[in-house]
């Protein structure tokens, strides 16, 4: 089973290291980065990834899975290669899954359209505005197609869908061996939870970022 991870310059790291790091321990399981072209990815930070292979290279991948990032506006605005490789390829996948803003890629693909999906808080208007139905669920599916949250929600997703091809011991026991037990310090992991001194200004600068990063 091959499972392909995009890449892109600026997009966020967790979002494809969370899904990885439950993925990759799926018996008879082949894992690789794809981007533009093979060679150094930048994510949204300071961190460089590898692309093992092209995007012209991985032709029918079994499960895919499109990380986001607050770039991706100006990426559907440029038509990002991504877009068209995961048009291409989705048809034939037999799981088609994103984290965070990468559902905003899913969906300029057409992989949305009619669909129910969820993405980060920040874009629901975008997921709307190219044809899905956003939810506040921190993971969807919807037929061959699952969507997560914001950033951290690709653990949920890929554990998820670890259980949809394995089974659900498969699933537990990869979520033990990462002890994934989570007990945050603060419960403001949402916009209807977080304090309005703390979700207003970080709403805006997260606006703020995107518009300069189309410019």
């Amino acid at each position: 089973m091959q499972i392909a991870i995009a890449m892109f310059d600026q997009f966020t790291a967790l979002d494809a290291v969370g899904p990885y790091q439950v993925l990759v321990e799926l018996p008879h399981t082949e894992i690789v980065t794809v981007a533009a072209a093979r060679g150094p990815v930048r994510d949204d930070r300071s961190l460089t990834f590898q692309a093992t292979a092209a995007f012209d290279e991985v032709t029918e991948p079994d499960v895919i899975v499109v990380p986001g990032g607050l770039i991706t506006r100006r990426m559907v605005r440029d038509r990002h290669p991504v877009i068209d490789w995961i048009g291409a390829v989705h048809p034939t996948a037999t799981w088609t899954t994103s984290v965070c803003t990468g559902a905003v890629l899913l969906a300029a693909a057409g992989v949305l359209t009619g669909r129910a999906a969820t993405t980060h808080w920040v874009a629901y208007d975008q997921l709307a505005a190219l044809g899905a139905t956003p939810t506040e669920q921190r993971v969807v599916v919807d037929g061959d197609v699952v969507t997560a949250a914001g950033v951290s929600a690709g653990i949920d997703m890929a554990l998820t869908v670890a259980a949809l091809i394995a089974g659900d011991a498969m699933a537990q026991t990869i979520q033990l061996g990462l002890e994934y037990d989570p007990q945050p310090p603060f419960d403001a992991g949402s916009p209807a939870k977080a304090p309005g001194a703390i979700h207003a200004p970080l709403s805006d600068w997260m606006r703020r970022r995107e518009a300069a990063l189309l410019s």
